[in-house]
């Protein structure tokens, strides 16, 4: 078997026989970093099938990577509509067939998988139709709705037994409850341009405070709700009174509901008439810190990772960053995050590969992220409410002096507040985390400069922390 298309054609082309032609495999030709390029030098009729599979990029055997890592094209790190692309111009009219071999889809639920493979399929024709625009052979594709990248996150939604814990904590970092829905059990709480729901009424609380449902703002969301439909992601039931406004949301591939917002338009009616005026609206404190949800962080089922990423890249238009594995005191931590060019929204998409964890072996955690104008006035203010952060071994600070020359005052500052640094290119970041309630906790972070990422070299040390936290959950 030839396995570079470089040396099959020179053998096809010398036999010259009217039915014999060549199947192209396109993980076997990126995966060798052959220059896909060439194939438009075959002529039409010579490529009689193409196999096509993505796969994130690891340094390993190119056999071990084929029989297990494969992926839907958009899961993965390779340039498969680049290589569709060349093939079409040679003519070639035949089937796109899926060959993916993946330990994972083995075992998920067939129904799911073929989903998963056809939004692939009609996401990879969208990018292909893109490298072909100025081609005639672009006329024989058909595109879904164009993306509508959502600009910022509208709210999130906590389900939690009672909102009395969760209060509190919100109360500490200096948020103010400024509405309660009309006909729901869910308080609003707000803070700057950050708003949190707690919906008591929620059957998911029962298992503590877990994250149910993410607002997102759209430009357009009708065209939002078009676009998430034709990728096979259908409008959720929703029960809705009369005079509520207009909320539609479709499921993430970990549940999650993902609501299409415009909040507070003229031009659009706004989810925040649906809820009454608080007294305590005039409690807010103008000097509050917390400007914005910065991030979320979701845990994903072990086998949705890969489903996770195509889906938040092809029905929400975001771009997929580096997949990176962290060390777990209980095995790797993987993550991979997804953002909108200037950073308006960024989720990062986790999945735990942990042993067993006798305090609660199969609950992942969750986790909002707030952006602090200034986190160590933050801090303060938690630790007058009596909120004390969660606790970092003093051992980090002695290691973090080591790299990064602070001076010391900022160390010690860093050290007295229980702060994590971390910095790239672009900039610096600090980021606390508070305790864990029931699966979420919050992380309080400062973006100095352009930096660009989510403190992932601190992650081994806020997953230890956690580990032996009580109440505390892994993943």
């Amino acid at each position: 078997m030839s396995t570079t298309f470089a040396h099959a054609w020179p053998i096809v082309r010398m036999a010259d026989h009217p039915h014999l032609g060549m199947c192209l495999d396109s993980f076997h030709i990126l995966s060798r970093d052959s220059d896909p390029g060439g194939i438009e030098e075959i002529p039409a009729g010579k490529v009689l099938f193409l196999q096509l599979a993505d796969a994130p990029l690891l340094a390993m055997d190119v056999l071990q990577w084929s029989r297990h890592y494969r992926c839907f094209p958009g899961q993965g790190d390779l340039d498969v509509p680049g290589l569709v692309a060349h093939v079409l111009r040679t003519g070639y009219s035949g089937p796109l067939s899926l060959e993916v071999f993946n330990d994972v889809f083995r075992q998920a639920a067939a129904v799911r998988t073929a989903r998963d493979a056809m939004r692939s399929l009609i996401a990879l024709e969208e990018s292909v139709a893109e490298r072909l625009a100025d081609s005639p052979h672009a006329a024989a594709l058909t595109v879904p709705p164009g993306p509508v990248v959502p600009t910022g996150f509208a709210f999130v939604e906590l389900a939690t037994p009672g909102t009395g814990r969760l209060g509190r904590l919100l109360a500490a970092l200096g948020f103010v409850r400024t509405g309660v829905h009309t006909g729901k059990p869910v308080e609003l709480w707000e803070q700057g341009q950050a708003r949190i729901l707690l919906n008591t009424g929620d059957p998911e609380s029962d298992d503590g405070p877990a994250l149910t449902a993410i607002g997102l703002e759209s430009p357009d969301p009708a065209s939002s709700v078009k676009r998430a439909e034709s990728l096979l992601s259908p409008v959720l039931p929703r029960l809705r009174a009369p005079h509520d406004a207009p909320l539609d949301a479709v499921a993430a591939p970990d549940g999650t509901e993902l609501f299409f917002c415009r909040t507070a338009r003229p031009d659009h009616p706004s989810w925040t008439d649906d809820f009454t005026g608080d007294a305590a609206e005039a409690l807010r404190d103008p000097a509050a810190e917390i400007t914005h949800i910065d991030h979320v962080a979701l845990t994903q089922p072990w086998h949705h990772f890969d489903e996770a990423s195509l889906f938040y890249r092809s029905v929400l238009g975001l771009r997929p960053h580096e997949s990176l594995e962290l060390p777990d005191p209980y095995g790797l931590l993987r993550s991979r995050a997804v953002s909108s060019a200037d950073g308006g929204i960024r989720v990062a998409l986790n999945v735990a590969y942990v042993g067993s964890h006798p305090s609660a072996p199969d609950t992942p955690w969750q986790h909002v992220a707030l952006a602090s104008r200034d986190i160590i006035a933050t801090a303060r203010r938690l630790r007058a409410a009596g909120t004390v952060p969660l606790p970092i071994p003093a051992n980090y600070y002695d290691d973090l002096e080591a790299p990064y020359d602070l001076g010391s005052e900022r160390h010690q500052a860093l050290r007295e507040f229980g702060l994590l640094y971390d910095r790239d290119d672009h900039g610096e970041f600090l980021h606390l985390y508070t305790v864990t309630t029931g699966r979420v906790f919050f992380e309080i972070v400062q973006r100095v400069g352009g930096y660009r990422g989510y403190g992932a070299l601190n992650a081994p040390i806020r997953l230890a922390v956690q580990h032996v936290q009580p109440g505390a959950h892994p993943g």
